[in-house]
C-alpha cells in the first residue's frame, strides 16, 4: 500500500485537516502539491520536502485560479496520482438571518470548489493515464442538519457530487470517495461556540473530537491500492455519533 513518489494535490493545505493530509503522504514519500488560498500556509506545508513539495496560491472557488493551479502541477510533476479536496469555510449564521453572501462564500468553496478541484484533477489523471484516487471532503452535519444551513447543504451536495463523478469516471479507472468526518480538533472548530462544542462531543460514543492525524490515516487508505475496490462511498470518521 506504498504512496511513495505518488503526485498528491492536496486542497486547504495550510491548516487543519489539509496541512496534516500533507505532512502524512509526504512522511509516506509522496510529491505532495499544498494549495491553500495563503500562499505562506501552502509554503510552510511543504518546507523541507524539497523537490517533492510544491506550494500553489489558489482559490478553490475560482476557476481560472483552479486551472492554473493543476497546470502547474502539470508542468512540475507531469501528472497526478491522488486529489484530495479539504478545503473548507463555514460560518455561524441563524438560516433566517443568513446574508446572501455567506450562502454563496461557504457553497463557493465547499461545494463548488470541490466540484472545480475534481474536474481539473481528473482531466489531468486521465491526461497522463493515471488510474487514480479523489477524495473529497464532506461533514456528519450533513447527514445530522446540525449545523448552518449553508455548511449542511455544501457537505451534502459533496457526497452527491462523489457518488455522481464516481460511477462517471470509473470506467478510467479512477475511484472517487468521500471522508465523512465529525468534530475535527481543527483551526475552524476552534470559531464555535464553546456550549456548542460540548454538545457535540457529548453526542460522540467515544468521547472525544477527532484528531486531524485521524483523517490524515484514512486518507492515506483511500489513496492506496489497499483501497483499490472501494469507490462511491461515504467513509464515517466520526467517533460512532452517526451510521452512514
Amino acid at each position: 500500500m506504498s504512496l511513495a513518489d505518488k503526485v498528491v494535490f492536496v486542497t486547504g493545505a495550510g491548516q487543519g485537516m489539509g496541512r496534516s493530509i500533507v505532512e502524512y503522504f509526504g512522511a509516506q514519500g509522496a510529491k505532495v502539491a499544498a494549495a491553500d488560498i495563503n500562499a505562506d500556509a501552502a509554503g510552510a506545508a511543504v518546507a523541507g520536502f524539497g523537490a517533492n513539495g510544491l506550494a500553489l496560491a489558489c482559490n478553490v472557488a475560482d476557476p481560472a485560479s483552479v486551472s492554473a493551479a493543476f497546470a502547474a502541477v502539470a508542468e512540475r510533476f507531469g501528472s497526478l496520482d491522488v486529489l484530495i479536496n479539504s478545503a473548507g469555510i463555514g460560518s455561524v449564521d441563524a438560516f433566517l438571518d443568513t446574508p446572501d453572501d455567506n450562502w454563496t462564500r461557504v457553497i463557493g468553496v465547499n461545494l463548488t470548489g470541490t466540484f472545480l478541484c475534481c474536474r481539473e484533477g481528473a482531466r489531468l489523471m486521465q491526461r497522463s493515464g493515471a488510474k487514480g484516487a479523489i477524495i473529497n471532503v464532506s461533514s456528519t452535519a450533513a447527514m445530522s442538519g446540525e449545523g448552518p444551513s449553508h455548511y449542511c447543504a455544501s457537505k451534502a451536495g459533496v457526497m452527491g457530487l462523489t457518488r455522481s463523478i464516481a460511477r462517471e469516471l470509473a470506467a478510467s479507472g479512477i475511484r472517487v470517495n468521500t471522508i465523512v468526518p465529525g468534530p475535527t480538533n481543527t483551526p475552524m472548530m476552534a470559531g464555535i461556540p464553546d456550549e456548542w462544542m460540548q454538545s457535540m462531543i457529548k453526542a460522540i460514543p467515544l468521547g472525544r473530537m477527532c484528531e486531524p492525524e485521524e483523517i490524515a490515516r484514512v486518507a492515506g487508505f483511500l489513496a492506496s491500492d489497499g483501497a483499490s475496490f472501494i469507490t462511491g462511498q461515504n467513509i464515517a470518521v466520526n467517533g460512532g455519533m452517526a451510521f452512514i
